[in-house]
């Protein structure tokens, strides 16, 4: 029923715009249906340089309205098409605050009686005093009752310049009213906006010393944009401190039920005061942005659950090969180099905690300035392609390296080797810094589910998130260090860490996988084999470094294989990243014997794929052989293309492929209406389909090709 409202008062609408390009000789006869439109100037004589503002005034029937530049519905605003002379610029025009009207489909803004719109000229500094300049403009309008009328009129106006402007008396009262109608610009509130579940959300905030207990409360807020309804539509508008937060519901389709493209910001008239008063100030809100969700204080018991979670997995990250074996060692450094001291070893201990506190701030710093950076939520991150292969890439990059395909922390040990072997409190501090830097590279399965519990988190819950995880890593070295005597309860490293580290591999795989199926989805399944192949080959350059860059090799061999290394990875990269869309693609229906029939009909010709996504020569053939001119080809005399796909079991594309005497795929069909079926080669080219195409189609009247 709803549905049908809207067709209907669509149908009203367009028949306005009708009546108003051939005539309604209803509203004629009536002749109440008509606006009288006028274009007046604020000055009799303008001045060089100096701007001036001119009206456009529409005097409205009465029971008729008149709309604002978001009329809510699909209604047209007024507009004005200037032709002005060189060196002249007009401004937008100036929107008095409309009145928030219900209809049948929703909010609508409009303006009843008599409303006026303002426009600031501005003329070049280099007229000359004396002179007359002509303007000259076309304005549209609609107005609507029970149905819908559109309006138009052209104006011209003539003005003498002078050495200064000389304001027109008859018109100052006009002017003053109609600014003092326009919302004025906001010097109250800081403004953000961001969306909540489907809906937006508007912060204001008091600036500039306001107290916002004194200020008056929001009472509506007529947006610019389509995709949002008024505050009066169902949103809502609540105290958070000083702040006011106005929560607007989202317009997601118009009355045609097509659906309306969300915006990356929000502006709009504010109003403030008593609901319902005519005296409700009026503020203009800017174009604010869109930006992501602010971080919510989680629970408190939600909140402990994370920082366990964190820390249970630094805890873990003293089981890696590249960390255990060096707990023992590290402790009995300490108390070798504090002697009998047992409160030097507590000393050693705790310079070795701060150490990996401090790691593990500066590592949490940069992902926090990530987050702020990237401008969206976790979750939003999602959407971007981009974003999704570099993760894709990094859990996959990171399982080869747990499961031992190379090796990354055997070399991050060399690295500030001189620091951490510093004697002293120094290089205590800084092998907590190295120990962080060793157990880095094998953090991928916690690190990665640290990063999607913390990502959304407050400042201050995110980094003490990430301390807990530090903590947890740094915690068997503080015990040792107050207790050494339990050292000889640590048990024996050994060929069950080497296992255990490859074993939690298959962890990161399977998140490399979840990505690959987003990915897929969003690159489309036809272009997925790229991306396999660029895995594999991204693998093949992670086994030569693997293989070859060791420290026994020579190093002719480390350098050749480095090079190796590199150029691989790259191509595995560049194969990896998203397609390119393409401008002029094929768009192939999905195949039909009944489809073929009726097209063979109507005289079109018929080109029909037999494929599947698991057959790589048939993609071969997509990529290579559907140039832009053989599609343009296709297009010009009307090819109909068409996909039998046997990814999946299809008895009818079996028994059509044997009436071919074909069993296996690749096998392209072309059928021409009065002529035998031709099935082409294999392997397809550009060249053989352009000259196939050209040869066995007739040429149409707009065939540019066919020379």
């Amino acid at each position: 029923m709803i549905r049908l409202i809207r067709l209907l008062l669509a149908l009203v609408v367009a028949a306005g715009t009708i009546r108003a390009e051939f005539g309604d000789p209803l509203a004629a006869a009536a002749g109440t249906a008509s606006t009288t439109a006028s274009l007046v100037a604020e000055v009799t004589a303008i001045a060089p340089g100096k701007a001036f503002t001119l009206a456009l005034r529409l005097e409205q029937p009465a029971g008729w309205h008149s709309y604002y530049r978001n009329s809510g519905g699909i209604e047209l605003p007024p507009a004005i098409e200037w032709r002005l002379p060189a060196g002249f610029s007009a401004g937008p025009l100036q929107w008095p605050v409309p009145t928030v009207k219900d209809g049948y489909s929703g909010k609508s803004y409009v303006y009843t009686g008599s409303p006026v719109l303002l426009v600031d000229i501005t003329p070049p500094a280099s007229l000359r005093v004396g002179e007359k300049v002509s303007l000259s403009a076309a304005a549209t309008w609609q107005i609507c009752s029970d149905t819908c009328m559109d309006g138009k009129k052209s104006f011209a106006l003539s003005l003498p310049v002078s050495a200064s402007p000389v304001l027109d008396p008859a018109q100052t009262e006009v002017f003053a009213q109609a600014r003092s109608k326009i919302p004025r610009a906001n010097v109250i509130w800081k403004i953000s906006a961001y969306q909540d579940a489907g809906d937006f959300v508007l912060r204001l905030s008091p600036q500039g010393g306001a107290a916002g207990a004194n200020l008056p409360a929001p009472v509506e807020f007529i947006p610019n944009e389509p995709f949002l309804k008024p505050l009066s539509d169902g949103g809502s508008v609540t105290g958070d401190g000083a702040d006011w937060l106005i929560t607007l519901k989202r317009n997601a389709v118009d009355i045609f039920e097509k659906p309306i493209p969300l915006g990356k910001t929000l502006s709009g008239i504010l109003l403030s005061g008593e609901a319902g008063s005519a005296d409700a100030a009026a503020s203009a809100i800017p174009a604010t942005p869109l930006s992501p969700i602010p971080a919510k204080p989680p629970a408190f018991f939600k909140l402990l659950g994370i920082l366990g979670l964190m820390f249970v997995g630094g805890l873990i990250l003293n089981l890696m090969p590249c960390v255990f074996p060096v707990i023992g060692l590290k402790i009995m450094g300490f108390v070798k180099q504090a002697g009998d001291s047992r409160q030097r070893i507590v000393a050693h201990g705790l310079l070795f905690t701060l150490g990996v506190l401090v790691s593990f701030g500066v590592l949490s710093g940069i992902l926090f300035a990530g987050r702020a950076v990237a401008g969206v939520g976790w979750g939003y991150q999602l959407q971007i392609p981009g974003v999704v292969l570099g993760l894709m890439l990094l859990m996959f990059v990171l399982a080869l390296n747990m499961f031992g395909v190379f090796e990354l922390g055997t070399a991050a040990t060399s690295v500030g080797g001189s620091l951490q072997a510093k004697h002293g409190l120094a290089g205590s501090f800084f092998s907590g810094v190295l120990a962080t830097v060793v157990a880095t590279p094998c953090a991928g399965p916690f690190l990665g589910a640290a990063i999607g519990a913390a990502i959304t988190l407050p400042a201050l819950a995110f980094f003490a998130a990430f301390a807990a995880m530090a903590m947890g890593l740094a915690l068997p070295y503080l015990v040792l260090s107050v207790f050494p005597g339990l050292l000889h309860l640590l048990p024996r490293p050994g060929a069950w860490m080497e296992s255990f580290k490859q074993g939690m591999s298959f962890l990161l795989f399977a998140t490399a996988g979840y990505f690959l199926c987003i990915y897929a989805v969003q690159i489309g399944p036809e272009n997925l084999l790229d991306p396999v192949l660029g895995l594999s080959t991204i693998a093949m350059a992670a086994w030569i470094y693997g293989r070859w860059c060791l420290p026994h090799r020579r190093p002719a061999v480390r350098r050749a294989a480095l090079v190796i290394t590199l150029a691989l990875a790259a191509g595995g990269v560049l194969l990896a990243l998203p397609p390119t869309p393409k401008v002029n693609a094929l768009h192939w229906e999905a195949w039909s014997q009944a489809r073929v029939d009726g097209l063979l009909k109507n005289d079109q010709a018929v080109f029909i794929d037999f494929t599947a996504q698991w057959c790589p020569t048939c993609q071969v053939n997509k990529r290579l052989a559907y140039t832009p001119e053989v599609v343009a080809l296709m297009q010009a005399r009307h090819i109909v293309p068409l996909k039998a796909d046997k990814t999946k079991l299809n008895p009818e594309i079996e028994i059509k492929l044997r009436e071919y005497g074909r069993s296996a795929i690749p096998v392209n069909v072309l059928l021409v209406p009065g002529k035998a079926p031709i099935v082409t080669p294999e392997l397809l080219s550009a060249a053989y389909l352009m000259e196939l195409f050209r040869r066995e189609v007739p040429a149409t009247a707009d065939d540019t090709n066919a020379k």
